[in-house]
């Protein structure tokens, strides 16, 4: 699942290669992701220019000329490309869009659970959910003391917590076993026994790992003005290393799955809390 490096290396790539240009064409070719009647996207597309690009969670808002936004979350398995016409799209691509100047901006989603919109600016919040959430991690608004205000009204384990969009959007399964190895933190540990020091360290973490992953999370995906989204993260240093060598102590990683949820951990470095 893409999650904040990815989606902001993805956001800059764009922001580098695509505002001011326009959309020479727009083929629909798997309608079940559009959450916007596939046929708008098709018609009125052609002729638009993209203006800017943003993110807001784990969506990437494409800024159009018009004033609306192509809105997208990618879920589990959406991906983007960037490429020459000439090269073969993915089985499973759901949107092409021509550019003026020769590049192709493919969106390709192999369970096909993203969801695509095509909106007025002013009108995101008719997207389900959209008002539900916390604030984005990287939101300059978020302070250290909002977030432990924020994270008060929540129990139970510390990475369920972490996961959960309504307390802060933009951590994935992923990156939150990086956070928490990097605030030397077990992902088990119920919140009421972290201390006011402990989740002002996860909040420290939080942002560090974010700008440490992104440029990696860019290296893996663009080269030579290309885009090409597989999800290659062998950077990270626990999330499925299971048995692997902690980079830090040495001691092999521990993996468990539940829910269909992989979570990596050290117990020498993010040992559990005394009962």
């Amino acid at each position: 699942m893409p999650e904040i490096p990815e989606l902001e290396a993805i956001r800059g790539f764009f922001q580098e290669q695509l505002p001011g240009r326009a959309i020479a064409a727009a083929a629909v070719r798997i309608p079940v992701v559009f959450r916007t009647p596939a046929s708008e996207f098709r018609e009125t597309l052609p002729g638009d220019r993209f203006s800017g690009f943003r993110r807001r969670g784990k969506f990437l808002l494409l800024d159009l000329a018009s004033g609306r936004v192509l809105a997208v979350n990618p879920m589990l398995t959406g991906r983007f490309q960037y490429v020459d016409p000439a090269a073969k799209p993915p089985a499973k691509t759901c949107l092409i869009l021509d550019i003026d100047g020769g590049r192709s901006l493919r969106y390709a989603d192999e369970r096909l659970m993203g969801k695509l919109y095509l909106l007025p600016g002013d009108r995101l919040g008719a997207i389900p959910g959209w008002t539900d959430g916390g604030p984005d991690l990287l939101d300059p608004a978020l302070t250290e003391e909002g977030w432990l205000q924020r994270i008060a009204k929540y129990r139970g384990g510390i990475k369920n917590i972490l996961v959960n969009a309504a307390f802060v959007q933009g951590i994935g399964n992923a990156y939150s076993d990086e956070i928490l190895w990097e605030a030397r933190i077990n992902p088990y540990t119920p919140r009421t026994k972290l201390s006011e020091d402990d989740l002002r360290r996860l909040f420290r973490a939080a942002r560090d790992v974010m700008a440490w992953a992104e440029p990696l999370a860019r290296a893996a995906m663009v080269k030579d003005g290309t885009l090409d989204y597989e999800e290659r993260r062998d950077f990270l240093r626990v999330h499925r290393r299971g048995g692997q060598p902690c980079p830090r102590c040495g001691t092999p990683i521990t993996e468990i799955t539940a829910n269909q949820r992989v979570t990596s951990f050290c117990r020498q470095c993010q040992p559990e809390l005394p009962a």
